[in-house]
């Protein structure tokens, strides 16, 4: 007799119940749900083309502090439940964990979901292969044909959806479908036997907001034809520009120098500056997971928190850390809704739609301002340090001499300290929030430029 195959539902019900049923005090269920399809070309022809599908379920079983996290895509019954017996075998033999935690039903119900919202985060209108494709020969043959210098190194077409539920011991359900569609191009420009190469790309969570393959096209081109030329740029003492491109690293790095696990451990040269004004005065942060179309929007965090708007820096002071239930019982206040999680891992701060508002300057006036200096647009590298806040990264882009831009710049290294970086920060007014992390056009007062 066949065993009867469980829906989506029936499944995660039975893995809490055996999970309770073997002893387990608090447990909670991710059911993880990928379908994708996506195609690259070059010169015309398509270069490789695939198509996905995953199903995939992760487990958190708790007895007492004791805590154990297992991932599997074997759905049959009967491998689930040894699956879930594995899981409480192995939980009475690990550490403690004194800080790890379900969310109780009183933190579920003082922060609930929206409730009644569309974030608009799923396009039910799937694109077909024969779109992608499309798209993506459209786009290549838009940029070759701009110019002879220009070659191609791929033009790639992406749609994917993510189906992600979870389910808590504390009663908790919740459903988070995401769409992302993807439209990218790298080119290879060549002058006097020297090659350079650059890209462009639009990512939505519909595939109507697309960029079209024309914006993208000549996009792409017109940022490695720039750069074709390029000398190496004077050492000392300059302000920097960075593009929204790059200036998004900078606040990767505000983001994880604030993160609840870099505090806790006492690895962010950030620890002790709650409230404090560590930042420019023109600088303000948000993290936003409530953004309509926003690649990184959710109404509940991967503890099942109900997620808000928060100000992370607001005029320079640092207001709030990102945190999940384990870094704020160490740090004994309450969760901010930030937690994610992998199938296979514990919980940790992350952030969703962060972005850096837009200042009063448009780019080109704070170009005009700088009688001499670097526009940055591509970074190469990295060495970074969260604890110290040393600060080195390989760079190139163009000079700027005279309040105009002069030349393209290449093999420069730029340097300096985010502690001073930060304090140092004016943003531009031309912030595109086109993807999770958004940032305007950044420009730092004071850097050191290492090239001649």
């Amino acid at each position: 007799m066949q065993t009867k195959k469980l829906n989506d539902n029936e499944l995660l019900s039975m893995l809490l119940e055996e999970s309770k049923k073997n002893g387990a005090s608090e447990a909670d269920i991710i059911l993880s749900k990928n379908n994708g399809l996506s195609l690259t070309c070059r010169n015309g022809f398509d270069e490789t083309v695939e198509q996905y599908e995953s199903y995939d379920i992760g487990l958190r079983v708790f007895l007492g502090k004791k805590n154990v996290i297992l991932s599997t895509n074997d759905t049959s019954e009967k491998k689930l439940k040894e699956f879930v017996y594995k899981a409480i075998e192995m939980a009475k033999i690990v550490p403690e964990d004194k800080f790890s935690r379900i969310a109780s039903k009183n933190l579920l119900k003082d922060r609930p979901p929206l409730q009644n919202v569309d974030l608009e985060t799923f396009d039910k209108n799937f694109p077909k292969l024969d779109d992608l494709r499309a798209n993506a020969f459209t786009l290549e043959s838009k940029a070759l044909n701009l110019s002879k210098k220009i070659q191609s190194d791929g033009s790639e077409a992406s749609w994917n959806l993510s189906d992600t539920t979870l389910i808590t011991s504390n009663g908790f359900y919740g459903r988070n479908k995401k769409t992302t569609n993807s439209l990218s191009i790298v080119l290879v420009g060549e002058q006097s036997n020297k090659k350079e190469r650059d890209y462009d790309f639009s990512s939505k969570v519909f595939f109507e907001d697309l960029d079209s393959p024309t914006k993208i096209a000549n996009s792409a081109a017109e940022k490695v034809l720039k750069k074709l030329g390029s000398e190496k740029p004077k050492t000392g003492h300059f302000p920097i520009i960075f593009e929204p491109r790059v200036a998004k690293t900078i606040l990767g790095h505000i983001a994880s120098s604030i993160n609840g696990n870099a505090i806790t451990r006492g690895t962010s040269f950030l620890k002790d500056s709650l409230n404090e004004q560590v930042f420019s005065d023109k600088l303000n942060v948000i993290d936003n997971p409530n953004l309509k179309r926003g690649h990184g929007s959710r109404l509940f965090d991967a503890e099942g928190v109900g997620t808000r708007k928060m100000d992370l820096v607001h005029n320079g002071v640092l207001t709030n850390w990102l945190l999940d239930i384990s870094c704020s019982t160490q740090l004994n206040t309450t969760t901010n809704g930030n937690a994610f999680r992998g199938l296979s891992s514990s919980p940790s701060p992350g952030t969703s739609n962060l972005m850096i508002e837009p200042g009063d300057s448009k780019p080109e006036d704070l170009i005009s301002s700088i009688k001499e200096g670097f526009l940055v647009t591509e970074l190469i590298g990295s060495s970074v340090s969260i604890m110290t806040g040393d600060y080195s990264r390989g760079a190139g882009g163009f000079w700027i001499k005279n309040g105009k831009i002069s030349h393209p710049i290449s093999e420069a290294t730029i340097a300096g300290n985010l502690k001073e970086i930060f304090q140092k920060i004016v943003p531009a007014n031309d912030v595109d929030i086109s993807s999770s992390i958004a940032s305007p056009t950044l420009m730092i007062e004071d850097m050191v430029v290492a090239g001649n």
